[in-house]
């Protein structure tokens, strides 16, 4: 749920909640489908998903929108993630089967004008998540994890900016995506949280001249879940302290709450850093938890796009640190997208990761 599916978005350092609305605007922030000049579209995209590691990942996006009034717009989506061939075996390395775990999340959503430069909107979402075919994991049998989450979104554009002597848009929008119940493979496994996530993004357009334009842009992401605190040590065993059944947490705080509760918690859960004088920075911590995104596009005639983004996650909390570089070319109704990843340490998983979207919008202004 939290790969970037398209490719424009994929070009822009996975920045997307606060860029000009297009097709795929329901994964970035379904806020920005009022602004958009086409009465409805469509776009697929196709992304093989770490190739340097196997050969069968893939990562598929069905995404569509219709405007049925000036200021109204329904729209939908579909994510298809195969995780490729995989062959089960025992304890004894004996084969068990084959199976492919697939994971797909559809969602509807619905926006409107709330104001000429201020939208809002909102997603439903089902998730299916099947990772071993219900297959027995420790003696349980496993099923499919499912959940029903949502988004809500806002966006904000005002298009009579001047800067110097030029035309300009200003953008801003924000977007808690994927706030729902939590889920579990087996019915003796503990819950885990959905990725709720929130994004907060701004982006800059100027006009340099009548078929010359550039934009700048950038996200912030924090995911909303609990930090997985740090566990004190049973000095007579060397393991986890255990005290009537619980383990006993010595920095940070329990997990194990309700997801509203959750979320609140993210914002000052982590056990936090060790500083030199021996003390723990929570603040610290959670700001390694945010991920920055910053991109620039290029548009000539609105007719072919040069894009280029950076992407940034504290080395603690997962290490992705890459550029990213993309293209696009519009002709009348179609549209074509392409996205090539670039990491900054060599033998990176994501190396030369490839993104690819075809879209078609109707009721679009010819050029």
């Amino acid at each position: 749920m939290t790969i970037t599916p398209d490719s424009r978005a994929g070009a822009l350092g996975d920045v997307g909640v606060a860029t000009s609305p297009d097709v795929n605007s329901q994964n970035w922030n379904p806020a920005k489908y009022p602004f958009i000049e086409s009465d409805g579209g469509v776009a697929l995209s196709y992304t093989p998903w770490l190739r340097k590691l196997i050969n069968d990942i893939n990562l598929a996006y069905l995404a569509g929108f219709y405007k049925f009034a000036d200021n109204q717009v329904v729209s939908a989506s579909l994510r298809y993630f195969s995780l490729g061939q995989i062959v089960f075996t025992n304890n004894y390395g004996t084969p068990q089967g084959i199976y492919v775990p697939n994971e797909f999340a559809i969602d509807a959503g619905y926006s409107r004008l709330l104001t000429d430069r201020f939208a809002g909107g909102i997603v439903f979402r089902f998730i299916r998540s099947d990772l071993t075919g219900g297959t027995f994991v420790g003696g349980a049998e496993s099923k499919a994890a499912m959940a029903i989450a949502g988004d809500l979104a806002f966006y904000y554009r005002n298009t009579d900016l001047i800067i110097g002597k030029k035309d300009g848009t200003v953008g801003a929008g924000i977007n808690i995506s994927n706030m729902g119940n939590k889920v579990s493979y087996t019915e003796t496994s503990d819950k885990a949280f959905l990725p709720i996530n929130l994004k907060m993004g701004g982006a800059l357009t100027i006009d340099m001249d009548e078929y010359n334009s550039i934009t700048f842009m950038a996200d912030v992401n924090k995911l909303l879940v609990p930090t997985p605190p740090i566990y004190a040590t049973d000095d007579s065993t060397g393991g986890t302290l255990v005290v009537d059944g619980k383990k006993v947490i010595e920095y940070g705080m329990d997990p194990n709450v309700p997801t509203p509760v959750g979320m609140v918690h993210s914002f000052y859960d982590a056990p936090g850093v060790l500083m030199d004088d021996g003390t723990r920075s929570v603040f610290r911590e959670e700001i390694n938890e945010i991920t920055i995104g910053v991109g620039v596009e290029y548009w000539y005639r609105e007719q072919f796009a040069i894009r280029a983004g950076y992407f940034h996650e504290h080395e603690t909390k997962g290490n992705r640190k890459y550029f990213t570089l993309g293209v696009g070319l519009r002709l009348n109704v179609f549209a074509l997208d392409f996205s090539y990843l670039v990491p900054v340490k060599q033998n990176n998983p994501l190396a030369n990761t490839l993104r690819f979207t075809l879209g078609f919008e109707f009721g679009k202004p010819k050029l």
